[in-house]
């Protein structure tokens, strides 16, 4: 096998490892590449059907396109999709920039709090009715165990940290410092009752493998990650006033490849066009301790 069905091969493994194991399960989906390439190897994993919840945490500061793009995916591809809100931070205008408080202050209420109490129940969801194609507040308040999500360890610092089967307390804290090893591909899914666990079956992957496997398996993505005609584009996405392009002329798949490839983009972080990472001094470690993405 190459090295794309070799990491395709070990996601898919892990994936239905994460199904087999935790009765509780969702999954993370950004709307981003990274979390639109999971989503598509859980279709392949469970030929077609994905058979637990995809999860988006709205902030309601998202790029319309990525709404919309979410919308379309989940009504085509017939998902079980739910989003959750900080409706409370929302109604105080706790944000950036309504609200006196920094883009962190803004990331820990409107992200953070939000999939927090989205994964233990408490918080407000509302999930996709297939019939009317509107979304509906979720009367199942029961907690998820155990949480996939597509981050990549060459993306950011504190990602490199994580394991494959990655425990969390109760209150989602992170303690790095006791992590499971993972030795020879042997993953650790026996956790103490009350453990909250992330799986991250994208961990070994690049984001060139990221994009190359989106060309070879022609996977739809949101347009803003090619260049609409100014000379830009989005090589991360997150929340529209905390979310900058890059300078790139590149409008297919083949061409941000071909970026990559020859090392255009070398300088430049992936989370560059992120704000709230420069304001934390570029990293993320704390407000991952605390359970964000």
């Amino acid at each position: 096998m190459n090295r794309l069905e070799k990491l395709e091969a070990k996601s898919i493994y892990i994936l239905r490892e994460a199904y087999s194991e935790f009765k509780n399960l969702c999954m993370l989906w950004s709307i981003g590449k990274d979390s639109t390439v999971l989503l598509w190897l859980a279709r392949k994993a469970f030929f077609g059907h994905v058979p637990f919840p995809l999860v988006h945490i709205d902030t309601s500061y998202k790029i319309p396109e990525m709404i919309e793009h979410r919308n379309k995916v989940a009504i085509d591809w017939g998902l079980d999709m739910i989003y959750g809100q900080n409706v409370k931070a929302l109604e105080n205008k706790e944000t950036y920039p309504d609200g006196n408080i920094t883009r962190i202050q803004c990331c820990k209420k409107l992200k953070t709090e939000a999939l927090q109490k989205t994964l233990s129940g408490e918080g407000n969801r509302f999930r996709l009715n297939h019939e009317t194609k509107k979304y509906e507040i979720d009367d199942n308040n029961e907690p998820y165990e155990g949480v996939i999500l597509g981050i990549r360890s060459d993306e950011e610092g504190t990602r490199s940290k994580e394991r494959y089967f990655s425990p969390r307390d109760e209150n989602n804290n992170w303690d790095l410092g006791d992590q499971p090893p993972e030795f020879w591909d042997q993953f650790n899914t026996d956790f103490p009752l009350g453990t909250h666990v992330r799986i991250h079956p994208l961990l070994d992957w690049t984001e060139l493998d990221i994009w190359e496997y989106i060309k070879k398996e022609n996977i739809p993505v949101v347009s803003l990650y090619f260049d609409q005609g100014d000379g830009t584009r989005y090589r991360s996405l997150g929340c529209a006033p905390c979310t900058s392009p890059i300078k790139s002329n590149a409008k297919t798949v083949e061409a941000i490849i071909e970026e990559l490839k020859t090392g255009k983009l070398s300088k430049i972080a992936e989370r560059s066009g992120r704000e709230q990472d420069k304001e934390d001094g570029g990293g993320l470690e704390e407000l991952r301790k605390d359970g964000y993405m």
